[in-house]
């Protein structure tokens, strides 16, 4: 796993706005992930879960959550989760991802990002199929993603 980001989640979520910190050290790294202003919530191997307000900049004509909002957040906990997952022998970029929109998001959603299948340490590459549901402040589903999270081997140096 990447102990890297796992540590320095475990490490700021410890101080005070921790989570608010961690989730601007995410963007600083990934800048686009910005657009949305998501909010970490929670960061362990196999899990990882974050927040979007509901504000203008991420909505659509309807006045309810942009569905791509809802993507970038899948996209995000996704990566993270996957990152923290995976063993520090391997390394990931996302492929594709089918997603279904199940209802008008209204309000503050959360994303829970889980592995869908078992992660492994391989000498080829493989598709981790990973989950994210996104619910509303009800609790309701709002929308469903599969992310095909391509795991592959570092290369090699020397």
């Amino acid at each position: 796993m990447s102990t890297d980001v796992l540590k320095l989640y475990n490490k700021m979520t410890r101080w005070p706005a921790g989570h608010w910190l961690f989730s601007r050290a995410i963007c600083w790294n990934a800048p686009y992930f910005a657009s949305i202003s998501p909010r970490f919530e929670s960061l362990e191997p196999g899990r990882c879960s974050a927040t979007m307000r509901h504000r203008r900049k991420i909505t659509n004509h309807l006045g309810t959550v942009h569905a791509i909002a809802m993507c970038n957040l899948a996209e995000l906990t996704g990566g993270v989760m996957t990152d923290v997952s995976i063993p520090r022998s391997m390394r990931w970029i996302p492929v594709g991802m089918s997603v279904e929109y199940l209802k008008k998001a209204v309000g503050a959603v959360r994303a829970v990002a889980t592995p869908a299948a078992p992660i492994v340490e391989s000498d080829h590459a493989y598709d981790l199929p990973v989950d994210v549901v996104v619910t509303d402040p009800a609790g309701d589903a709002v929308f469903r993603a599969r992310i095909a999270m391509r795991v592959s081997p570092k290369p090699k140096r020397g």
